[in-house]
């Protein structure tokens, strides 16, 4: 086992614990708690890929041009962290616009960062590996699920009862404290040159040059424009059909089951399909989930359809992932995974804001209903449209 590989597994688990608090649950605080309209909360849900579009490169770019990508990763886990103390405490809308600019502008570029840093400690080969690191994310991620309803209640809350929201503003100060945790852990993995290695002044422009890249880069700009606002609104979809926050809760749980060995078993499918086949059934599978989901009759098969949500996870996030990975030379992983970060950001601003008009003036269906089938057909053009191998080899 390389070293590091156990800090930066913990990390994953504490950053991903944070996010299972906070991402489920977002939409409905938003709605309920604060008052939110559809449009409104479809600008507050845009914040943080909006920082992204500027953070994500920039953060990218410094780690990789100082070789700092621990620190890089430090310092954007600790502002998340203060990020997230701040925002339940916006007295108006404007200011909630402000510190979730102030969140995102460290939380967007993390995952980015933390990817890259993460191939970086696995080493050579690593990206066959990558799985069974990020897959503790995920557990971390499940495990705050199953947990939440339970704080909830021991707070005074109820989260069985439909149309309460009493307790969501807990979801802040335990992201926060998660965060802070993980960014801790990272004290604990080693220096080494994969890690400090640094990139030089002309790589950027090399790199955003390169066809297979660029592709990539258009590709992922469309499957985001398209399926992000859904799967952040996914709590008001649910709410709408007559849930609760525990449904909302219990729903993941299916999801998380399924993707857990999904992503610890990511590079054999890399090995069989590669990377480009990953992210073409990522695309596919995702639409397919939410033009089901609107077309079912009751939350029963809704639970069921949601299966799909590991297929998607490996597909969509980690399958573009390791398609950098197989592109960029070691000195630009923190870019490469930014830059297409970024432009993920872009794609994901424009969906929630269509999301969040469509939800407001033609219901909680309607961007499952717009979304599912166009996403269904980009996922099979990406296969032909994505070259199957990278040129990393290309590099000098």
């Amino acid at each position: 086992m390389s070293p590091g590989v156990v800090p930066i597994a913990v990390f994953w688990f504490l950053y991903m614990a944070g996010l299972g608090v906070i991402f489920p649950y977002l939409s409905l605080y938003f709605q309920e708690n604060a008052g939110l309209t559809g449009t409104q909360l479809g600008l507050a849900l845009a914040m943080h890929p909006l920082m992204g579009i500027v953070a994500l490169p920039f953060w990218g770019q410094w780690a990789d041009r100082h070789g700092r990508r621990r620190g890089a990763l430090f310092l954007l886990a600790s502002g998340s962290a203060l990020g997230y103390f701040l925002v339940p405490h916006a007295s108006s809308f404007p200011v909630l616009l402000l510190c979730l600019a102030f969140l995102s502008a460290f939380a967007a570029p993390a995952m980015a960062v933390a990817s890259s840093l993460s191939f970086a400690v696995l080493g050579k080969g690593g990206a066959a590996r990558f799985g069974r690191v990020r897959v503790w994310g995920t557990v971390g991620y499940l495990m705050m699920i199953l947990a939440f309803p339970a704080v909830l209640a021991w707070t005074g809350g109820d989260a069985s009862v439909v149309g309460s929201t009493r307790g969501l503003e807990l979801i802040f100060p335990a992201a926060a404290l998660l965060c802070l945790g993980a960014a801790l852990m990272l004290f604990w993995v080693p220096s080494s040159e994969a890690i400090s290695v640094r990139a030089k002044r002309e790589d950027l422009g090399a790199l955003v040059r390169q066809p297979s890249y660029l592709r990539l880069l258009v590709l992922a700009f469309f499957a985001f424009g398209l399926l992000s606002g859904p799967i952040v609104l996914f709590p008001v979809f649910v709410a709408e059909r007559g849930g609760t926050i525990e449904t909302v809760s219990r729903l993941w749980i299916p999801m998380l089951l399924v993707e857990i060995p999904l992503i610890y078993f990511a590079g054999a499918g890399l090995r069989r399909v590669g990377a480009r086949g990953l992210i073409a059934a990522g695309i596919a599978c995702d639409g397919a989930r939410w033009l089901m989901s609107a077309l079912a009759p009751s939350l029963f098969w809704i639970f069921g359809i949601q299966l799909l949500h590991g297929a998607v996870v490996v597909g969509l996030i980690i399958g573009m992932q390791l398609y950098v990975e197989g592109e960029v030379p070691d000195r630009l992983r923190a870019t490469g995974q930014t830059v297409l970060g970024a432009v993920m950001s872009i794609g994901a601003v424009l969906s929630h804001l269509w999301a969040g008009m469509a939800l407001e003036h033609w219901g909680a269906n309607a961007p499952y209903l717009i979304s599912g089938p166009m996403s269904i057909g980009l996922g099979i053009y990406a296969w032909f449209f994505l070259p199957a191998k990278g040129v990393r080899g290309e590099w000098h």
